[in-house]
């Protein structure tokens, strides 16, 4: 829902470190492998229960998913790049409530269990639409620089790090955010199931 404010407010300085880092001969797909193993260990440290370390951590992994994206429109975006980008997006918001049913299974293992339930349908109806508007070449509107056609929502990147925030600065709320946030994500499955019904009728 917030995600192009957050990316126009952002890319000045994005565009500024990927510059910087273009210059210095970094590609790409460095800056998304390097976010991606900042992201397990913020998942890592989560699960030890150094929970501002994760939060700093898990910060510093999506500042690099901003930064690849950013690098790899100075250069020529390629498919390789946007398959590893988004797959390892994925892998990383499923790490995060692992990380907490890992640090206390007995109170976090059934909300984070719901959450990534959530996450799983968030993902599918995501997915599954960017592929059926590539066979019938749709493009976004809203987001052109996407590599896939980015079917917005209620809860998008933007909303998912702000909850993963509240996780890691108050975790013995952990079940209260992760169904709250299931519930909102299960909106977002809802519209984006709908959006898809309608634009991809015959």
């Amino acid at each position: 829902m917030f995600d192009r404010r957050a990316i126009a407010l952002l890319r000045p300085a994005l565009v500024g470190i990927a510059r910087a880092l273009r210059r210095r001969g970094v590609h790409a797909d460095h800056v998304t492998l390097t976010g991606f193993a900042i992201g397990v260990a913020a998942a890592a440290a989560i699960g030890l229960r150094a929970y501002l370390v994760g939060l700093v951590l898990l910060l510093a992994s999506r500042l690099a998913d901003g930064i690849d994206g950013a690098l790899a429109r100075l250069t020529a975006p390629t498919e390789r790049g946007g398959f590893l980008d988004i797959t390892l997006d994925f892998l990383f918001y499923a790490g995060i409530p692992l990380g907490f049913a890992v640090a206390d299974p007995g109170a976090n293992a059934l909300p984070a269990a719901v959450l990534l339930a959530a996450f799983i349908g968030t993902a599918t109806t995501f997915l599954a639409f960017a592929a059926h508007a590539a066979a019938r070449g749709l493009k976004s509107v809203a987001y052109p620089d996407k590599g896939i056609y980015y079917l917005g929502g209620l809860t998008e990147a933007t909303e998912t790090i702000v909850c993963f925030a509240l996780m890691c600065l108050w975790p013995e709320h952990f079940a209260w955010w992760a169904y709250g946030f299931a519930a909102l994500c299960a909106l977002t499955i809802a519209t984006r199931l709908w959006a898809g019904w309608r634009a991809l009728s015959p």
